[in-house]
């Protein structure tokens, strides 16, 4: 991809391409912190934002929420919805396609997701979880899922190529980026974790996450 490619590529285009290069890009296991957190709340209305091939809609689906999974990519989102059907959650899960950055689905959950969620356009990241949050209904849920940093075997390129360097806030960061009002919101997780992924060789490596928990206070 040539630089000009590169940086006038919106992030449909960069999705579309990059699913359809394979016949699935994730593991198809659900993210191990929503599987942790979501066991622990009552199903409800749920909001996944960048749902990929559906793996966490398709779990909580099968948790018995009744779900909205937004991604930008077309492709992703028809894999997502054969996976569904294929699991029998197909009636459980909404499709929407969105360019988060541009528009937002409409409407309130008791648990809005966003597992790992950034852009390769330049989207501002901080400005799509403040819509998350107030995306949330009272005595509900944000979970936001995100990388400390680079993985160890790998590292920023963005210096010689010219680039803005990818920003990876620490969660503390992330909480005060959302701009909450004051007295209407609960921490509930705000912390860094390691855990091991493998690596491009099929070796394992290790890889420093963030996890931001909030709860809205009920009315």
């Amino acid at each position: 991809m040539s630089e000009e490619t590169a940086e006038t590529v919106t992030d449909q285009e960069f999705w579309d391409a990059r699913y359809g290069e394979r016949g699935q890009v994730w593991s198809g296991e659900a993210n191990t912190v929503l599987v942790r957190e979501a066991a622990k709340l009552a199903p409800g209305r749920a909001l996944d934002l960048g749902c990929g091939e559906g793996a966490d809609a398709i779990w909580l689906a099968r948790e018995g929420w009744t779900v909205t999974a937004v991604d930008v990519s077309a492709v992703a989102l028809g894999r997502a919805a054969e996976h569904a059907a294929a699991a029998g959650v197909a009636g459980r899960v909404d499709w929407q396609r969105h360019d988060l950055g541009a528009g937002f689905p409409e409407g309130s959950w008791d648990l809005v997701s966003a597992q790992f969620l950034y852009s390769q356009a330049g989207t501002p990241r901080e400005a799509i979880l403040r819509r998350a949050a107030a995306a949330v209904a009272p005595g509900g849920v944000l979970l936001i899922e995100g990388h400390a940093g680079f993985p160890s075997w790998e590292h920023s390129h963005a210096a010689h190529e010219g680039k803005a360097a990818t920003r990876f806030p620490t969660p503390d960061e992330v909480v005060a980026d959302l701009r909450l009002p004051e007295g209407e919101w609960e921490v509930l997780l705000s912390e860094e974790h390691e855990r091991v992924q493998q690596r491009p060789d099929g070796t394992p490596g290790t890889r420093v996450d963030n996890t931001v928990e909030l709860r809205r206070l009920p009315v």
